[in-house]
Order: C-alpha cells, then structure tokens, then sequence
C-alpha cells in the first residue's frame, strides 16, 4: 500500500518538468537538423562539384 502512495506522489510532482520539456524540445530541433542535413548532403555536394568546374574554367584577364 505504500508503494502506490509513493507512485502516486511521484506522479503528480512536477519539480523539474520544465527542465524536461526544454530537453526534448532541444532535442527535437536537433533531431530536425540533422534530417535537414542528412537529406540535403549530396545536392550540396554536386552543387559544389558544378560550382568548381565553372570556376575553373574562368580565365582572367590581366589586362584592360
């Protein structure tokens, strides 16, 4: 019996539930990024190889 009264205690205080929320909160957007990341990486990279070619076949001009 006293079990189920220290559970119930447990169960309605709510010390440290904003502490919690902040936590899985931050841990969502993490989360989220990381998706973002993960799914955009190989366009950034062929986007990087398109940019390197047409830089390198740039030439300068040195004179007016």
């Amino acid at each position: 019996m006293r079990y189920f009264k220290f559970l119930h205690a447990l169960a309605r205080n709510e010390e440290g539930a904003v502490t919690v929320d902040w936590v899985v909160l931050t841990a969502a957007i993490a989360g989220l990024g990381m998706a973002v990341v993960a799914i955009l990486w190989s366009e950034i990279g062929t986007a990087n190889n398109k940019i390197s070619i047409f830089m390198e076949s740039q030439t300068v001009k040195s004179t007016f």
